[in-house]
């Protein structure tokens, strides 16, 4: 896969996993938007080749640092609330982080959607099947597609050895 970054050294090895796991599911081009650690978004073009992305504060590290910084907040369970509208604190964090994330993926998507044109958007990672089925573009959830990209630049390192 052609890497498109002013420095291809800089992409991560789990970003390329993630870009060739999805072309080879989804051919075509593709936003694939990693809910872990970070909130990563990584774009394929039409011709399979890896473009960059974007990369925001993941919901742990954004709770971690809202209950650092907020003395009278504590830890909750990451759940979806009963509503939007929060009903007590607990539900109050659940629901902006809930649908605060939902909407920062759907708002990076829908510029990456204005620079691109159409994508296939593919959720992968720890969260993307609580923080996915919340948003507008994600439709594809695919919790083991980093390992399914690792298989394959695997399978193609080999295939290249036996040769």
């Amino acid at each position: 896969m052609p890497i498109l970054y002013d420095n291809p050294r800089e992409v991560g090895a789990d970003r390329i996993a993630d870009a060739v796991g999805a072309y080879d599911l989804y051919p075509g081009a593709s936003i694939i938007v990693d809910m872990g650690t970070a909130t990563v978004f990584d774009v394929i073009s039409e011709r399979g080749e890896y473009l960059g992305g974007a990369i925001a504060p993941g919901v742990a590290i954004s709770l971690e640092a809202l209950y650092s910084h907020a003395s009278a907040l504590r830890s909750v369970e990451l759940v979806r609330p009963r509503s939007v509208i929060g009903r007590s604190t607990v539900e109050s964090i659940q629901s902006g982080v809930l649908y605060g994330f939902a909407a920062q993926v759907d708002g990076v998507v829908e510029r990456i959607l204005e620079e691109i044109g159409e994508a296939t958007v593919i959720g992968t990672g720890g969260l993307a099947g609580l923080i996915a089925p919340n948003t507008k573009h994600v439709r594809i959830v695919e919790p083991w597609l980093t390992l399914h990209g690792l298989r394959i630049v695997h399978e193609r390192n080999h295939q290249k050895e036996d040769t």
